[in-house]
């Protein structure tokens, strides 16, 4: 094992939540193991099941409702890399999403350019480009940015972007952008039903496992050390604040892949896309399902729009207040969220490093 591991592992709590994991000293006694269940790989497994299935046992116009979901629950993974894994509070996620909704949207209607191969990178591209920007504006800077620091200055980027596309004429102004032309591939067009849905689940579900596979290898170590104990990490030679900005603008890339799906899905853009509503709504998805674990952010925003759509149908006065107590009794009795129920806290850091035999 690297020295950098082994330093990044003594960042981090040796207990969690009351579960041992593998933990190196730095005397190198001997490591101590304690059996834990490995219930996150089952988790994925239902859910994973749940989704290929969906379009086989819904009617048309809730497959298109698990369209919807399905393109948010790629927006919510971008917030809980920024946020579950690296701490950074970002209350303007929804940036990164409209900007990469509308810039798709603009190549649509003033380029005709609807080919898939070239509106899915260009989103992506647009979301990693302005998380690039307000990232190296609020990390960056020659002292560590203080968590109200960044959270406040994404809300404004979010609330600024907002009240542009408001007052833009060449936008929409408050109409936004309708008529979207639906995205092609070749001579194919998506339009709403199984082929999107399944389109888009199988772009979550890469993102999803190349997330995974990031956040489980020495860079997710150095994360999760970062979110246990920032100054340790600095102290142990890493720098801090560039490891933040490279993740942040991960998940701006992400949440810009989510926003071009999402123009395409629904036909349009709008304001709201890029302010507030959209990025307090996504703190609310991960805050639900439970942080710093990606399924427990796919699974939040399943059950948070799930539950909204019926309490909608069934309850059309009432709804809003029902859903903001459900969530706040979870908030209040399950901080760790919904996903805490049947996952250790251990398993949201992970286990790295060697396997010890027959464990």
């Amino acid at each position: 094992m690297s020295k950098s591991m082994s330093a990044v592992k003594q960042a981090i709590p040796a207990e969690i939540g009351g579960e041992t994991d593998i933990v190196m000293g730095s005397s190198g006694a001997a490591p101590q193991v304690a059996a834990g269940r490995k219930v996150l790989p089952i988790v994925e497994g239902v859910v994973l099941v749940a989704a290929l299935a969906a379009p086989l046992v819904l009617q048309d116009y809730l497959t298109v409702f698990a369209t919807r979901v399905v393109i948010l629950a790629l927006f919510a993974l971008s917030f809980d890399l920024v946020w579950g894994y690296a701490g950074i509070m970002s209350f303007g996620q929804a940036l990164f999403f409209g900007s990469a909704g509308y810039g798709v949207a603009l190549l649509a209607r003033d380029l005709d350019i609807t080919d898939i191969f070239l509106v899915l990178p260009a989103g992506t591209l647009i979301g990693l480009t302005f998380a690039l920007l307000l990232g190296g504006f609020l990390l960056l800077g020659r002292h560590p940015s203080s968590v109200i620091f960044v959270s406040l200055g994404t809300l404004t980027g979010s609330y600024a972007a907002d009240r542009l596309a408001r007052g833009w004429y060449y936008l929409g102004g408050q109409n936004g952008i309708p008529s979207i032309s639906s995205m092609t591939l070749g001579g194919y067009e998506f339009s709403e039903g199984p082929g999107f849905y399944y389109l888009v689940l199988g772009i979550l579900i890469v993102v999803y496992l190349l997330c995974r596979f990031l956040v489980r290898s020495q860079f997710g170590l150095a994360l999760a050390g970062l979110r246990e104990n920032e100054q340790r990490i600095a102290f142990f030679g890493y720098k801090a604040q560039h490891l933040k900005a490279i993740i942040f603008a991960i998940g701006g890339a992400i949440a810009g892949l989510a926003g071009s799906l999402y123009a395409f899905h629904e036909g349009f853009v709008w304001p709201n896309m890029v302010g507030v509503v959209v990025s307090t709504q996504v703190v609310l998805y991960v805050l639900f399902g439970g942080s710093g674990t990606l399924i427990g952010a796919v699974i939040g925003t399943v059950i948070v729009e799930g539950v909204s759509f019926w309490l909608s149908d069934n309850y059309r006065d009432i709804w809003p207040i029902i859903l903001g107590l459900l969530l706040l009794l979870v908030i209040l009795f399950r901080p760790l969220g919904l996903i805490s129920f049947v996952l250790g806290e251990r398993e949201r850091v992970g286990s790295f490093g060697a396997r010890i035999k027959g464990k």
